[in-house]
């Protein structure tokens, strides 16, 4: 089949969408699929259109269904589709009816549709393929922060928590990341000014962000949405613990019994879970099992799987069309 994937235009260099169509388009390739990948569609030949954020991509959409009425369109949502702008904005809203098909990246994110749209959802979790070895030093307790520095992320809140442990100094974080904004800079900037135990890295190659995951006791994700964080992915990979913020999209990943959660915004209650991590090693331990336990969700061939049965579902069902027509 031909195949068109849309991920909207990013600002940083390790997008989540640009990630996820790079590598759907792969899995598909390795079917026999022609799949061109591109920020927009405009015009073309293809059978079926997958698109990665409704809001952003709204203008693909709505061209592709007026000019291929009843060909197959696969909405992928992302965090802010799910968590916001499907509430609020008309041309989200209007994106998850025109879809034929919409996607969801974990399992909390069903809750969100209405009705008539989770008949046509699934969820499939994205994945990592990482090869490291989880090695945390031995003499200081490293918390690794790994995101963009972008207001949904709550960039900071792992060093407001930090400065509410001054006796800890075997406590660091490690942020690492690509700053937005001139103000999200020089609030990382300002931070290791004033808190000696937190440095900021800025954007680094994915596989140096990897080595440094590998190297931290455990993964701080303080997201104020999320449609399904990648980094969780690679930590459980890995298999470094995460102490997340407890939002629908981190419960979608790490199952709703995990006892990593830290209230939104809470920085207190994050200190008070990073201390029980770094003097706890039952505590640690549980948390370690947890992610070790959903592993298998986010490996390769099961997100490959997946998005080869969703079009191969999509080839039956047009075969079937055609011939009843």
């Amino acid at each position: 089949m031909r195949i068109a994937i849309v991920s909207p235009a990013s600002s940083g260099p390790r997008s989540g969408n640009r990630h996820t169509a790079a590598r759907w388009a792969k899995f598909l390739r390795d079917s026999a699929h022609k799949v061109a990948v591109a920020t927009g569609w405009d015009s073309g030949d293809e059978d079926v259109l997958i698109v990665l954020h409704a809001r952003k991509s709204y203008e693909s959409i709505e061209r592709f269904h007026a000019a291929r009425t009843g060909a197959p369109l696969i909405v992928v949502l992302t965090g802010t589709d799910l968590y916001r702008d499907i509430r609020t904005d008309p041309d989200a809203r209007r994106a998850l009816d025109l879809a034929s098909h919409l996607v969801v990246l974990q399992e909390r994110g069903l809750r969100e549709l209405a009705r008539r749209h989770r008949a046509k959802a699934r969820v499939i979790y994205q994945s990592a393929d990482v090869r490291f070895r989880h090695t945390p030093p031995a003499r200081r307790f490293r918390v690794a922060v790994i995101g963009h520095l972008r207001m949904e992320k709550d960039p900071f809140r792992a060093a407001l928590a930090l400065a509410r442990l001054p006796e800890r100094h075997d406590i660091e974080v490690v942020h690492l990341g690509s700053a937005l904004t001139p103000d999200m800079r020089k609030s990382a900037e300002r931070w290791m000014k004033r808190e000696p135990r937190y440095r900021w890295l800025g954007s680094k190659p994915h596989g140096e962000a990897m080595h440094w995951l590998a190297r931290s006791h455990v993964l701080v994700v303080s997201s104020v949405m999320e449609g399904g964080a990648n980094v969780i992915c690679e930590a459980a990979r890995i298999g470094v613990p995460v102490l997340a913020s407890c939002v629908p999209g981190n419960i979608g990943m790490l199952g709703s019994g995990y006892a990593g959660y830290f209230a939104l915004s809470d920085d207190k209650a994050l200190a008070r879970l990073l201390e029980r991590a770094a003097r706890d090693s039952k505590y640690y331990r549980r948390l370690k099992n947890a992610v070790l336990a959903r592993r298998q969700l986010f490996v390769p061939s099961a997100e490959s799987g997946a998005v080869r049965r969703l079009v191969r579902e999509i080839k039956v069902a047009e075969r079937t069309r055609e011939r009843i027509a």
